[in-house]
């Protein structure tokens, strides 16, 4: 159950597919921790997918896809008794809530926003459409429809939080202190690059090591995994700083000894990639056993999935009919 006595706090993700080994080192092994300390909602973004690609072939999939986000999250030791879960699209209000900010900020400012022009980018976008366009406004609106304190964002996201902030003070302004202005919580989390050694993993990609992936799948995935390409024969001196291999060694592998050992014998070319992969592999493999488990156990759960978006996507719904009615007073168009 929330709390009004701790500060809330409104984060989550769009339903594109499974979430990967980066997505926990990046952000839901703190969102495990944060639940503990703040009234957390979690939200699975499905409206926000629409701004990309709102094609028939993607929407008729995004509720199993939401469904298995929510088992992801489940699996990693989120808990829907201390959380909120729920699903964008249940909660109508926030459609009216985001239409109502939209006349508080200018075409200009929304198209200055930094990561639109990099979504048109890797998305090869032209003409964007509105709805791509005012994104900022409808994520403002999830943020302000549950009153958050804080929103957990990578720093590349943090000027989205900024239009809320923006949003929220113009309100404030114009018709009352209804709003806190959020600040964005951005943690010090690491990222992980692919198994193809690019930058990032990414799930369009396609060099993702996910966290329901099977033992044979992850071994299989880590075994032609991008390591250092100077280094022809086992013998040959390899880089660890900024190997892929050697980063999810110091990410996953629990055995530091192991760690260090490796990476010394790796610099000194008396150990081979094969080997290296190889306790890598046990590795990721030890530390996504509990997860594979915590997993399996809700799967048997049926109706369990649908029952905690229901029951989360209400409450989020009661939350926001407030917040509407609140605005609407302020505004007197009640």
């Amino acid at each position: 159950m929330t709390s009004i006595n701790k500060p809330r706090i409104l984060t989550g993700d769009r339903p594109t597919g499974p979430l990967h080994l980066g997505h926990y080192v990046g952000t839901l092994k703190n969102r495990v921790e944060l639940q503990h300390i703040y009234d957390c909602f979690f939200i699975i973004a499905d409206l926000h997918t629409l701004t990309t690609n709102p094609s028939l072939e993607k929407t008729s999939m995004i509720n199993d896809l939401s469904r298995g986000l929510v088992l992801d999250y489940l699996s990693v030791g989120i808990d829907s008794e201390k959380s909120v879960i729920y699903q964008q699209s249940r909660v109508p209000q926030v459609a009216y809530l985001s239409l109502i900010f939209s006349m508080l900020i200018t075409v200009p400012r929304c198209q200055r926003v930094p990561t639109l022009k990099d979504v048109l980018k890797d998305l090869h976008i032209e003409k964007p459409s509105l709805g791509l366009l005012s994104y900022p406004v409808l994520q403002a609106a999830d943020i302000l429809m549950v009153k958050a304190n804080l929103v957990p964002v990578g720093k590349d996201q943090e000027s989205h939080v900024e239009v809320t902030r923006e949003i929220a003070n113009t309100f404030n302004k114009n018709y009352g202190n209804l709003f806190p202005v959020p600040k964005a919580l951005i943690g010090d989390v690491g990222t992980l690059p692919g198994t193809d050694g690019l930058a990032k993993m990414s799930k369009s990609v396609g060099n993702c090591i996910y966290l329901s992936d099977d033992p044979d799948t992850v071994t299989k995935k880590v075994m032609s995994m991008y390591t250092d390409p100077t280094r022809i024969h086992p013998t040959d001196p390899g880089k660890v700083k900024g190997n892929p291999v050697f980063i999810y060694h110091q990410a996953f592998n629990s055995d530091l000894a192991e760690v260090a050992d490796l990476k010394a014998r790796y610099q000194k070319g008396t150990v081979g990639d094969v080997e290296v992969k190889q306790k890598l592999a046990i590795a990721i493999n030890d530390f996504l056993e509990p997860i594979r488990q915590t997993r399996a156990k809700y799967q048997k759960k049926t109706g369990l999935i649908d029952d905690i978006i229901m029951v989360g996507s209400q409450k989020a719904q009661s939350e926001a009919q407030a917040t509407l009615d609140q605005v609407l007073q302020a505004m007197k168009l009640n």
